[in-house]
């Protein structure tokens, strides 16, 4: 069954039983990313007002530290 018909099935259940339909597939997808853009901008601002490079470091973290485990 695919995404789009459980939701479908949902929202006639819902409304045999006389309650609120369901949230449409992918409603809150905008506002997790919005999240995830603040917190990344957050931790930038916060690494230039440190004096810190404001660069991909956990990105760059994560990528020496699998090239280190791959020998």
């Amino acid at each position: 069954m695919s995404i789009v018909q459980q939701y479908f099935l949902d929202t006639y259940r819902a409304r045999q039983h006389g309650e609120p339909a369901p949230p449409a597939p992918g409603a809150h997808d905008v506002r997790v990313a919005r999240v995830a853009r603040e917190a990344r901008e957050c931790r930038r601002f916060r690494a230039v007002v440190a004096g810190r490079p404001a660069r991909r470091r956990v990105r760059g973290a994560l990528a020496r530290w699998v090239r280190l485990r791959a020998w």
